[in-house]
């Protein structure tokens, strides 16, 4: 397994001693005590991620990402520095540093501040993940055991020319499967087009499948081919299919088996060359047995199945997946993406997700045109998904979770339920929320921003 290289960079020993201790667990990690070292180490290898401190006698902060980002742009500089300095940071973010640590931080901060900076670089680079695959393949985000076993289905299914059923509910990237079926097989140079069944009005789908003959009906002035012939040499991808009328399925049905079809209106059969993928979120045996959906086209439809699992069946993949939004949407809008805090993404990770990766995606585009400052936190998120804090963890969550990482859990949602109830209390006053919490204003300031709780929020307005 492949492990990061991080440099850290600061003047005082005791933050390398740190550091090194906090970060060394799972990564290779080197230190300088000076920024004149840290360029010069950095000019000599790879680095994945930099952690420097902002002042430093001789060459600071700003200089080491320079010369970093000169030299290899690929890699992530996190800035380190003191309330003071906290707008010096900031401005290094706008020359391209990643994020910056406030001192004194939390040395679990410092873990998710790196973790998140690796994963950043991987996206950027497409570098290996440091476990057994990649992040992403086939458009299809994640690492979980669930969503691998998709990518070796598609894998499959590309080789194999046959008709493909893809299923799972809305916004599980059914038809991003359905492309890389495509991208990946001899019809790859060849047409790809979708469909959306349910979308197609009832009294025209037939001849938008399969096209009419001048005549046909009023206002066919001339002859047209439908989308079967469109995609001839390629795929036609099917969505929804089970929205498709009884009548329209018999002769989807005798398409597949012929390997041809007919125009409405016309009497002559025209041959095609077409790869089908279908794809629903509807039980198709349950409508077969209701009577909605035919049992012969399910059976010709259904040769190679692959189930699309639910976002909450693959949860370890939620914080992989809203980073890689979180990127792409900053990106779009030509900014500097910022980080998620811890909370926030327990946050994402706790709620059920019914609209599955469509619904995250979009969650995450909210967050990052709300969010104001350098970090999404849990007032970011939409109103139902930070609903996800209430009540109890999902067991399904918490049994694949380490026992540390459950009892972080626990322990962050307690401090939040506290914090709250005590601005509550003191109405939004921080001075007496912190005399009465036995800790100093500055530190209470400090757990108000982790946690994603605004003292403002609860002055009487």
């Amino acid at each position: 397994m492949e492990r990061a290289q991080i440099l850290v960079v600061d003047d005082k020993v005791n933050i390398l001693k740190l550091l090194e201790r906090v970060l060394g667990e799972a990564n290779d990690v080197t230190t300088a005590q000076d920024g004149q070292r840290a360029i010069s180490l950095a000019g000599s290898r790879d680095f994945d991620v930099v952690l420097t401190d902002l002042r430093m006698p001789g060459a600071d902060g700003f200089e080491v990402l320079r010369q970093v980002k000169s030299r290899s742009p690929d890699t992530e500089v996190v800035m380190m520095t003191a309330y003071a300095t906290v707008a010096d940071a900031v401005s290094a973010m706008r020359q391209g540093a990643f994020d910056y640590l406030q001192k004194p931080f939390d040395p679990d901060d410092a873990s998710l501040v790196v973790a998140r900076a690796l994963e950043r670089r991987r996206l950027r680079s497409h570098a290996p993940a440091p476990d057994d695959g990649t992040a992403t393949r086939h458009g299809l985000i994640g690492r979980s055991p669930a969503i691998r076993a998709v990518w070796k289905l598609l894998e499959q299914a590309a080789g194999l020319d046959i008709t493909v059923l893809l299923t799972g509910e809305t916004g599980t990237g059914k038809e991003l499967a359905a492309r890389a079926v495509h991208d990946r097989s001899a019809r790859r140079d060849h047409r790809f087009i979708p469909v959306n069944c349910g979308a197609l009005p009832g009294e025209l789908v037939e001849s938008e499948l399969f096209g009419h003959a001048r005549g046909a009906f009023t206002g066919a002035t001339a002859a047209k081919p439908g989308l079967f012939e469109d995609a001839e040499g390629g795929t036609l991808f099917l969505d929804e299919i089970g929205d498709l009328p009884l009548p329209v399925q018999v002769k989807l049905n005798r398409a597949l088996q012929e390997k041809e079809i007919r125009r409405v209106g016309a009497n002559e059969p025209v041959r095609i060359d077409v790869r089908l993928v279908a794809a629903t979120h509807r039980d198709l045996k349950a409508e077969v047995e209701a009577g909605r959906f035919r049992e012969d086209l399910y059976y010709r439809l259904a040769v190679f199945p692959v189930a699309l699992p639910a976002l909450r069946e693959r949860r370890e993949d939620i914080p992989l997946l809203a980073a890689h939004f979180l990127q792409k949407h900053a990106g779009a809008h030509r900014q500097e993406p910022p980080g998620f805090d811890a909370e926030a993404l327990r946050t994402l990770a706790g709620y059920r997700w019914p609209g599955n990766v469509r619904e995250l995606e979009n969650a995450v585009e909210r967050a990052l045109a709300v969010c104001a400052g350098h970090t999404v936190g849990v007032h970011d998120l939409p109103t139902d998904v930070q609903s996800a804090q209430e009540g109890a963890m999902p067991g399904e969550l918490l049994v694949k979770m380490p026992y540390r990482e459950a009892v972080d859990l626990a322990r962050d949602r307690i401090s939040r339920d506290y914090l709250v109830v005590l601005l509550e209390e003191f109405q939004g006053h921080v001075t007496h929320a912190a005399e009465r919490a036995g800790m100093e204003r500055e530190s209470l300031h400090r757990l108000l921003k982790r946690y994603g709780v605004r003292a403002d929020d609860f002055k009487p307005r």
